[in-house]
């Protein structure tokens, strides 16, 4: 079983509501330590076997493929979750703007106001990804066209003669 099953499983799998919650504020808490760390050392490729990372972060194999898993999406290199084995020597290269872009779009607060943003994107980066993410998110509603408006295809005729037919 790959490494990335097995944090499948233990990410989906839970007995009750009760068991869920408490993983996940268990590992949210792991993964913002991993995340603080990271930031604070300015560490844009993260190296190593998984066992390794594990170790350095100082938690298990299968937090740390969740790590990955939730920051693939803002790599600069693709990589693929279900090849990776905790032997293997991986190399993480961070997209900082895309991390916070996807930080902010998912909305994980703890993550992208953690103080090491302050020593990697300027404020006025991160204000401008902010607001380049919330207007990603809204909808323009067009106008209606109504039975006796013109026709939007250009005819010239009424749309209820035209198009609306």
């Amino acid at each position: 079983m790959s490494l990335y099953t097995e944090w499948r499983n233990l990410s989906d799998n839970h007995e009750s509501q009760e068991a869920e919650i408490k993983f996940w504020e268990e590992y949210l808490k792991v993964e913002a330590e991993i995340y603080n760390e990271i930031l604070n050392n300015k560490m844009d490729t993260v190296e190593g076997t998984v066992t390794e990372l594990a170790a350095k972060f100082n938690t298990t194999n299968e937090y740390i493929m969740g790590f990955i898993d939730g920051i693939s999406e803002s790599l600069k290199e693709e990589i693929e979750l279900e090849t990776i084995e905790a032997d293997k020597a991986i190399s993480i290269k961070i997209d900082w703007e895309k991390l916070y872009y996807n930080m902010i779009a998912v909305e994980a607060h703890w993550l992208y106001n953690l103080k090491g943003w302050e020593e990697i994107l300027p404020e006025a980066t991160r204000k401008e990804i902010a607001k380049a993410c919330k207007s990603a998110k809204t909808v323009v509603k067009e106008d209606k066209v109504g039975r006796n408006d013109a026709c939007p295809c250009g005819s010239g005729k009424k749309y209820k003669k035209c198009c609306g037919k």
